[in-house]
């Protein structure tokens, strides 16, 4: 077993068995105090991370991982054989963060995006609410910036949160330029809405489509760039890094056609991972069914540092299909968002019983921040023993939910529920992780050439809380400020073309034949759901000790035992499928929130445990997850060989 450190805490504690955990002490006081003696905290995340994550790396070697492609334009010049392609940035991820950056970089090399599905499936394409920005004359970037930290339960970071309220609005009006198209008002103005937890109406929309809307502008954008690839269908298994001493260098990818199942290399001067987050770690999730944390999974066996992984958003109002007139005749593969939007426009939350029951639980109502939200909906359906609560719209004149709404509106319609009549039911599911790949200031990792932005990075913007809108808008300030250092890396990255063998290949196995594959991937299914379920009823929205280390034996239990079926079926470490990939990484993601959780003893933001109810300053510090030796490592957490050591 590994061993979880707090940082400045004498005691040691025997936790998960691939990660080591540890906290950086921070100044100042807590989530009462002025704001602006917060302001004064001397310790800065991104002032100190390159040299925290350099003193904090960990020695040992490490394995790899892989995934393929379908092209959007033929590639020549970029390949060397069939199986191998050579960019200068590799891109992975098509969401906001990783079409971003490509449209940036293009205009210094090459650049492939690498894409599970296709490109537009990501977080971005099912974005609701908008992008929050500071573009008001009577909105400053103090506001927004007290808003973020104390959204944030006073755990984000002073210079990255100053960063991303300043160059917000640049970020937004570059979208514009490019074609975005966003609600205006009748004034001609741009429409800002407000959502719970902002003081000011901010958030720049396109109706409830909004993520729809930028994901449509950046494809048209990448489409029509000469110098952009796209792979779609690509699943990446492990990235190529070479080791140095303690220092690692990113080189490229591996990744797994899921179409053709041929494993396609790329090496890459640069690699950004912008592979979005890990909702289906649990059963109910808004997010798409791509968010299986393989971009978390994959830097975590590189030996990336890992940050504030217990920080789960829960989405508040996720579409309860229990209380639709006409119930979906299959189970829905991920819960349908109902935007933070409805509530900031008046919406209105009552029990069953059609009681209002917000008031009692925060002063700010239903437009607290979503944390709150979702604790208060929790903690009705248990004290009620109900299955959902009601969002109520309907107060509000037709034509305005209509043109505010459409997309909510139709959805709804679709099962007999008319929104501009009737409450809509409701119930939390996990929505953000606001944990991730630890990032400095220009999404700089531990690891020379790997980049990071978008939900898979931890930039310590969203603290212990995400601010409602606020993900898209880091994506796109951090897509921005990774361009220039990513470009000095690929002008001075010291990659062989000829390396593509220092890496020995996965292996697609086709010769366990059907029937065996068959039971694998059944078995895998089965402890999938198994694995959703344990998070969810221990490692949910209110959590204890007892709970927590339940959680993490349960897990424990079920890989071990997942990965004996494999090897009885004559799997071995070597090969690769897209299911069993994916398995591999819920399985390091799960077991990275439940350590995380366990080592936080307090209840600050998204985590609130019923053994350590209060906020303590102490604890006031982010969660850091430190490579561990891989002598007792499972399988999801150490890559599938041993890396080279760099020439």
């Amino acid at each position: 077993m590994a061993t979880c450190v707090p940082a400045g805490i004498g005691t040691l504690r025997g936790r998960v068995s691939d990660c080591n955990i540890q906290r950086r002490r921070r100044t100042g006081s807590v989530s009462d105090m002025p704001f602006k003696r917060y302001l004064q905290n001397e310790f800065s995340w991104s002032k100190g991370v390159s040299q925290v994550l350099k003193v904090q790396r960990c020695e040992f070697s490490v394995p790899q991982l892989y995934r393929k492609r379908k092209l959007f334009k033929v590639v020549s010049a970029c390949k060397k054989d069939g199986s191998t392609k050579h960019f200068d940035f590799a891109v992975i991820g098509s969401g906001i963060a990783g079409l971003r950056y490509a449209l940036d970089v293009a205009k210094y090399g090459t650049v492939a995006v690498i894409t599970k599905a296709e490109s537009h499936e990501c977080n971005t394409n099912y974005a609701q609410g908008g992008v929050s920005a500071v573009l008001c004359p009577s909105d400053s970037v103090e506001s927004h910036m007290k808003d973020t930290i104390v959204a944030g339960a006073y755990l984000c970071d002073e210079e990255t949160v100053r960063v991303v309220c300043t160059e917000g609005p640049d970020r937004v009006r570059e979208l514009i330029a490019m074609g975005a198209s966003f609600d205006h008002g009748e004034d001609g103005n741009l429409h800002l809405a407000r959502e719970g937890g902002h003081s000011h109406h901010r958030v720049v929309h396109a109706a409830d489509m909004t993520g729809k809307e930028i994901e449509r502008a950046l494809l048209k954008a990448i489409v029509n760039n000469p110098n952009i690839f796209v792979f779609e269908h690509h699943f990446a298994i492990d990235l190529l890094t070479c080791q140095d001493g303690s220092d690692i260098t990113c080189f490229g990818v591996d990744t797994l056609n899921t179409e053709t199942l041929e494993v396609v290399r790329f090496l890459s001067k640069v690699t950004l991972l912008a592979s979005g987050g890990a909702g289906h770690i649990y059963p109910k999730t808004t997010n798409p069914l791509v968010a299986t944390g393989d971009g978390i999974a994959i830097a975590h066996r590189a030996q990336a540092v890992i940050s504030n992984m217990e920080f789960v958003q829960f989405h508040p109002t996720a579409l309860a299909d229990e209380g639709l007139p006409i119930k979906p005749t299959e189970p829905r593969e991920n819960a349908f968002l109902i935007s933070e939007a409805v509530r900031g426009d008046g919406g209105i939350l009552y029990n069953l019983g059609m009681e209002r029951f917000m008031p009692l639980y925060d002063g700010r109502a239903e437009l607290a921040p979503r944390d709150v939200v979702a604790r208060s909906i929790d903690d009705q359906l248990k004290k009620r023993d109900e299955k959902y609560v009601l969002l109520d719209i309907s107060h509000k004149p037709e034509d305005e939910i209509l043109s505010h709404f459409p997309n909510i509106a139709s959805m709804c319609l679709q099962y007999g529920l008319d929104i501009t009549r009737h409450p809509i039911p409701v119930v939390p599911a996990a929505h953000y992780m606001c944990g991730g790949i630890r990032a400095g200031l220009h999404g700089e990792t531990n690891i020379q050439g790997l980049y990071v932005a978008g939900e898979v990075a931890c930039t310590g913007l969203h603290g212990a809380n995400r601010l409602a809108s606020n993900s898209l808008l880091e994506a796109l300030v951090f897509a921005q400020r990774a361009v220039l250092p990513s470009v000095d890396q690929m002008k001075s990255s010291s990659l062989d073309l000829t390396a593509s063998n220092l890496w020995p290949r996965p292996v697609v196995p086709l010769s366990l034949g059907n029937d065996v594959r068959g039971k694998i991937l059944s078995m895998t299914s089965e402890l999938r759901k198994e694995v959703q379920s344990i998070m969810w009823n221990y490692v949910g929205i209110v959590r204890s000790t007892m709970r927590l280390e339940t959680a993490e034996q349960k897990i424990v239990e079920a890989e071990a035992k997942w990965e004996e079926y494999l090897t009885q079926h004559g799997w071995k470490p070597t090969m690769v499928g897209p299911d069993i990939c994916e398995m591999r990484n819920l399985f390091c993601c799960a077991k990275i929130v439940v350590s995380s959780a366990l080592s936080r003893h307090e209840s600050r933001g998204l985590h609130y445990t019923i053994d350590f109810p209060d906020l303590e300053e102490s604890e006031r510090l982010p969660t850091i997850i430190m490579p561990s030796s891989l002598v007792h490592s499972t399988w999801s957490s150490r890559q599938l060989h041993k890396q080279p050591l760099c020439q």
